[in-house]
C-alpha cells in the first residue's frame, strides 16, 4: 500500500496572485472527498513571509471533515505557529521544516541548528500535551546549492539525533530539486539499513524529464509514502525555485499501477478535484523545463 500525502499548501504558497478563501475551501473539500491518507492544507507562518496562506485559519474552519478519514496537516515555521495551528481541532498533525543545510534554515525560517532543535523539542512537548502528531520535513536531504557539507552519512547523523529526541515521523525533501536519483537511492538505502523502523516519506520537487527516475530511486529503496500535487504545481518560495514543481499525483498513480501497488484514492472524486484545480491554477506558471 502506498501512502499519499496531497499538499495543496505547497502548490499554492508561491503563487503571487491571492486565491480567494472560498476557492481554497472548495478545492480542499474536494480533495477531502478523494480519500488521501494525508492533506497538507495550509500554513501558520507569517503573512509577510507567505501572503498566499495568510487565510489558513479561515480555511481550516470551513473544511468539512465530517466523513473524512484524511489526516489534516498544517505546516508551521516556529513554536508560535504550532500554538496557532493547534488551536484548531481539525488539525491532526503539525509539520516543521527542519533542514540539514544550516544556510537553508536561515533562508527559510530564520533559524539555525541549535535553535531548530530547541524548537523541535518544544513542539514535540506541545503535541504530546494536545494529543497531536509532529512530522518533520528534512529539507535539503539529498544535497543543497549552498555549498554546505552533504553526504549520506550526514543525513544518517541527523536522523539519529532526531530519533534520540523522540521524532518518529520524517519526510526527506528534495527542496530545490537538485537531488540526483543516485543520491536519493543511496540516502534511502542507508537510512533503511541503519533505522529500519523509521520508514521516511519523500517530498520530491521534480521536472517532467526526471520525476520517474527520482520516484523510482526512492521506491526501489523501500520508500512507500510520497507527497504529491495535482498538476505538479508548487515549490518553496524561500529556495529561489518557487515554481520548481512537485511530483504530480497522476504520475504517482501511473507509477503505482505499473508496480501493482494499491492506494486509497477515489478516482472519480480525484478527477472532480482536478477540474477545480484547473480553474484555480489556470494562470499559474508550471515548469516545463526538458
Amino acid at each position: 500500500m502506498i501512502n499519499i500525502l496531497e499538499t495543496p499548501r505547497d502548490a499554492m504558497q508561491g503563487i503571487p496572485n491571492f486565491i480567494p478563501t472560498e476557492q481554497k475551501v472548495r478545492y480542499l473539500n474536494s480533495l477531502l472527498n478523494v480519500g488521501f491518507d494525508q492533506l497538507d492544507f495550509g500554513s501558520f507562518v507569517s503573512p509577510r513571509a507567505i501572503p498566499q496562506l495568510s487565510d489558513s485559519a479561515q480555511v481550516i474552519d470551513q473544511l468539512d471533515t465530517t466523513n473524512s478519514s484524511t489526516e489534516i496537516i498544517a505546516t508551521i515555521g516556529n513554536y508560535r505557529g504550532a500554538q496557532r495551528a493547534l488551536q484548531h481541532s481539525k488539525v491532526d498533525t503539525i509539520a516543521f521544516p527542519f533542514s540539514i543545510s544550516e544556510s537553508f534554515l536561515r533562508r527559510n525560517i530564520n533559524s539555525n541548528f541549535e535553535k531548530g532543535l530547541q524548537t523541535i523539542d518544544n513542539m514535540l512537548e506541545l503535541c504530546q500535551q494536545k494529543g497531536k502528531q509532529l512530522q518533520l520535513y528534512i529539507a535539503m536531504a539529498f544535497g543543497n546549492p549552498y555549498n554546505d557539507p552533504w553526504n549520506t552519512d550526514i543525513v544518517a547523523k541527523w536522523v539519529a539525533i532526531l530519533i534520540d529526541r523522540g521524532i518518529d515521523r520524517m519526510v526527506f525533501a528534495d527542496t530545490t530539486g537538485d537531488g540526483s536519483a543516485t543520491d536519493i537511492a543511496d540516502t534511502y538505502a542507508l537510512i533503511n539499513s541503519e533505522f529500519p523502523k523509521l520508514k521516511p516519506g519523500a517530498h520530491l520537487h521534480t521536472l517532467p524529464h526526471n520525476w520517474k527516475a527520482k520516484l523510482s530511486a526512492a521506491y526501489e529503496n523501500s520508500c512507500r509514502s510520497f507527497d504529491t500535487v495535482l498538476g505538479g504545481y508548487g515549490g518553496c518560495p524561500m529556495s529561489g525555485k518557487a515554481l520548481m514543481g512537485n511530483l504530480n499525483t497522476l504520475n504517482l498513480l501511473e507509477f503505482i499501477k505499473e508496480k501493482n501497488e494499491s492506494h486509497t484514492l477515489n478516482i472519480e472524486a480525484l478527477y472532480k478535484a482536478q477540474t477545480i484545480a484547473s480553474f484555480i491554477f489556470a494562470n499559474t506558471p508550471k515548469s516545463t523545463t526538458p
